[in-house]
């Protein structure tokens, strides 16, 4: 592998193993026997600690505890496990299919549909309280701040406002941000990152608890009262997820209560499909767009579709946009009127005044180059932020600390935005704004850039777009498009429950409407420039694509969301335009956030310059074999040596003392091997009667998810003589490819199939190694070709 560009690596050889790590956690899917390169060996724990072992050829082992964690962006985790996508189809199971009559397989269908609906229904709620928490809270400290100006603007001390106002803000996100920063880290951001990596096979600890929903939803309230530059939309994605992943089992494992209702779906097949339709229901209770959720979780999320999954999950997305648009009527007190499908309602784009000719379709589309190189900027400027915030501010109380301080600036800022400008504006007869601040004005009239800094950003982004020409100035919205631009980047990564649609949204809208107005001023023709919200609406179209660089599932997001399909062409162009142009700079914000938690994230094709390398090049030898009939006492060792934590076994006919491989018969899993050895199923008490009844799957489902550790397993000194036959418990198909083949068709069948273990086999049928998605994720297309990334036990 000359060709490969090699990077430095750091390997691991720490003890923790737990799921103490929000994202950084899991277990190794196979035998990694490579040595990898570098002077120093580092063990780079818990982001939240700073443990840190250093050992160097030239001293014995020196440990130390330094203030910065190292970072390297050119690693994969080996504490990641992958989901079980593909169905172990050994004798128990064929068996219950097999005895399952048609109308059996009917039930279970339309208990799917059942669990969608209860999916949707859920999420809808969890919108609705989220949306009148956030305006109840924000409406009380909206409402004091402007008292308390209006009281002080004539007889002076603006600064006690200024210290209320911040000292609000601080207190909401102190709040918030101790929930998630002590309680439950991985509840952090939006939670989009996260559900991308899970839907993609990846297991990532903690992702789908209820105690991450409960703090979730709590701190996102807490976030967006706060005052800071985020959006309550993109965590609602996250919270569907939950919702989903905790309703179709049936049963919380946090709380320890079974309902013993839809064991049958107990297993990482139906939970990942389910957890598609809580994702896309999400999408659909944030947006109010139904479609644009489904898109959503197929453009970014699953990885395997079907049709049906595709009915399903478009049911859920209705269920969740209709329940919070009939919760919220009655909260509103117009019950039946549904006029609110989504937690952000753009207002509607239409009548004369929303119309554009053709010759403005060119105008729209230079709104990519803007909107990708911001977008890029972005996503560089926050790259470099979090990769500081891994290496310094690791400890929960410095966490918290940077919250209480982005808010406090975030307040001051806003504060001296408002102060310093002098953009007033007369309030017509149809005034709409909420929390209008006079301040230095003449009466009758109100602070134009109040109306952007001064409120919530959903409310900001619709002034932004439907507020009459001449309702701000040109310096108004850049010097807002700029501050707002920093607090956005700042704000996102903290350590609070946040999106980062509404502010993408809410800069692009600025700089859109900017655009407008100044189009306005050099053209004579004031008809058909009349109206900058929609350059406004194309803008956050242009700022939003450049950040996320999503496509298909946003242009639907955007027309649904606004209510017109007039403006489905131009947003579809710049989007996919701007697109282009950030990705020529750097990746998406998701992607990035993905690659620095080192997670084998794996994208829909493999490298394109990567056909001469096999697949005997890239699985990992030699390979942990089983016999047939094996003595528990190697099981239990080989499970127990946390050298390797293996997690897939290949079933051979025989080993061999020589290296001669095994011809393959099977393969089993290290969770199977766990419920065998705990219900001691071995071949001598089969034999002496002593085994109470046969095993059922019913008994893999009870343990799942959360297999026991073999350490919590006894197994005695007579025992481990005992011989255990796995004939009956592994799967005897399991996929296989010859040592020659390509890695794109390696690729191609791993990522398709939805495996977690492929295993390479000679002319034979001898087992040669194993491919797990480590081994296919650490090739990538770099800057000098193929790269090839080290793994690490990050």
């Amino acid at each position: 592998m000359a060709n490969i560009s090699k990077k430095v690596s750091w390997s691991g050889r720490g003890d923790d193993r737990g799921e103490r790590t929000p994202l950084l956690n899991g277990a190794e899917d196979g035998k990694y026997n490579r040595h990898l390169s570098g002077g120093g060996i580092f063990n780079i724990g818990r982001l939240s600690t700073v443990d840190l072992e250093e050992i160097t050829p030239e001293e014995d082992i020196v440990r130390s505890r330094p203030k910065e964690i190292p970072h390297n962006a050119k690693l994969l985790s080996l504490k990641y496990e992958s989901l079980d996508y593909d169905n172990s189809e050994n004798q128990l199971f064929l068996e219950e299919e097999r005895r399952m009559s048609h109308m059996g397989f009917r039930c279970l269908e339309t208990r799917r549909w059942v669990i969608c609906g209860l999916i949707g229904f859920l999420t809808g709620l969890i919108a609705c309280l989220i949306d009148i928490a956030v305006e109840k809270l924000a409406g009380y400290k909206y409402s004091a701040v402007k008292q308390n100006i209006e009281k002080f603007t004539e007889f002076g001390g603006l600064s006690i406002s200024l210290i209320l106002w911040a000292v609000l803000n601080s207190a909401f996100v102190m709040v918030g941000a101790i929930a998630v920063a002590f309680f439950e880290p991985i509840a952090a951001g939006s939670g989009i990152p996260q559900i991308k990596c899970y839907l993609n096979g990846v297991k990532i600890p903690r992702v789908v608890r209820l105690k991450t929903l409960a703090i979730k939803v709590f701190g996102v309230i807490c976030s967006v009262a706060g005052g800071l530059a985020v959006g309550k939309e993109g965590p609602m994605i996250h919270s569907g997820a939950v919702v989903a992943a905790g309703v179709s089992q049936g049963r919380s494992t946090s709380l320890k209560k079974d309902f013993k209702i839809f064991e049958y779906f107990r297993r990482d097949t139906e939970k990942r499909d389910f957890v598609s339709a809580g994702a896309a229901a999400g999408v659909s209770a944030a947006f109010g767009a139904p479609v644009g959720g489904v898109l959503f979780s197929l453009e970014e999320g699953a990885s395997f579709w079907n049709q049906m999954l595709t009915w399903r999950i478009f049911f859920a997305s209705m269920i969740s946009t209709f329940t919070l648009n009939f919760f919220l009527s009655i909260y509103h007190g117009k019950p039946g009127e549904l006029s609110s499908p989504g937690l952000i309602n753009f207002g509607r784009f239409d009548g004369d005044v929303s119309s554009y000719i053709p010759f403005e379709s060119f105008l729209f589309f230079s709104f990519h180059f803007p909107g990708g190189v911001l977008g890029a900027l972005f996503n560089v400027i926050n790259y470099w932020l979090t990769i500081f915030r891994i290496r310094y501010i690791h400890r929960p109380c410095l966490q918290v600390m940077e919250a209480m301080l982005v808010a406090a600036v975030t307040a001051t800022v806003s504060f001296a935005m408002i102060y310093f400008s002098n953009d007033c504006q007369p309030l017509g007869q149809d005034n709409t704004e909420e929390y209008s601040l006079q301040l230095f004005c003449a009466d009758g009239e109100y602070n134009s850039m109040a109306t952007a800094f001064f409120n919530t950003p959903e409310r900001s982004v619709r002034s932004l777009f439907h507020n009459p020409p001449g309702s701000y100035n040109p310096l108004t919205l850049g010097v807002f498009t700029l501050a707002y631009f920093v607090l956005a980047v700042w704000t996102y990564g903290l350590t609070v429950s946040a999106g980062v649609f509404i502010p993408s949204l809410l800069i692009g809208a600025a700089w859109g409407r900017l655009f407008g107005i100044l189009l306005s001023t050099i053209t004579s023709s004031q008809s058909i420039w009349a109206d900058p919200g929609k350059y406004a609406l194309i803008g956050a179209a242009a700022q939003l694509g450049g950040i996320v660089r999503m496509t298909l599932s946003l242009t639907v997001i955007l027309v649904e969301a606004t209510g017109s399909v007039t403006y489905g062409f131009p947003i579809m162009l710049v989007l996919i335009t701007a697109k282009i142009v950030g990705d020529y700079f750097i990746e998406g914000l998701y992607d990035v956030h993905i690659k620095l938690q080192s997670v084998p994230f794996l994208h829909w094709e493999a490298p394109p310059t990567s056909h001469w390398l096999t697949a005997r090049e890239v699985m990992s030898s030699p390979v942990t074999c089983f016999n047939r009939v094996e003595k528990v006492g190697r099981i239990v060792d080989v499970l127990s040596n946390t050298s390797t934590n293996h997690n897939g076994f290949p079933v051979v006919a025989h080993t061999t003392e020589n290296d001669e491989p095994g011809k393959i018969c099977g393969l089993i899993l290290r969770s199977q091997l766990i419920v065998l050895l705990k219900h001691k199923v071995f071949v001598e008490r089969a034999s002496s009667r002593l085994s109470h009844r046969k095993l059922q799957l019913k008994d893999f489902r009870d343990a799942y998810p959360r297999f026991p550790p073999i350490q919590s397993i006894h197994v005695s000194q007579d025992e481990r003589e005992c011989m255990m036959d796995l004939t009956e418990f592994m799967n005897p198909t399991p996929y296989t490819v010859p040592q020659e083949t390509s890695l794109p068709r390696v690729f191609k069948l791993f990522r398709a199939l939805g495996l977690r273990h492929l295993v390479v086999v000679d002319n034979e049928n001898g087992v040669v190694g194993l491919v797990t998605r480590k081994d296919l994720a650490r090739y990538h297309l770099g800057k000098d070709g193929l790269e090839e990334l080290h793994l690490a036990q990050t």
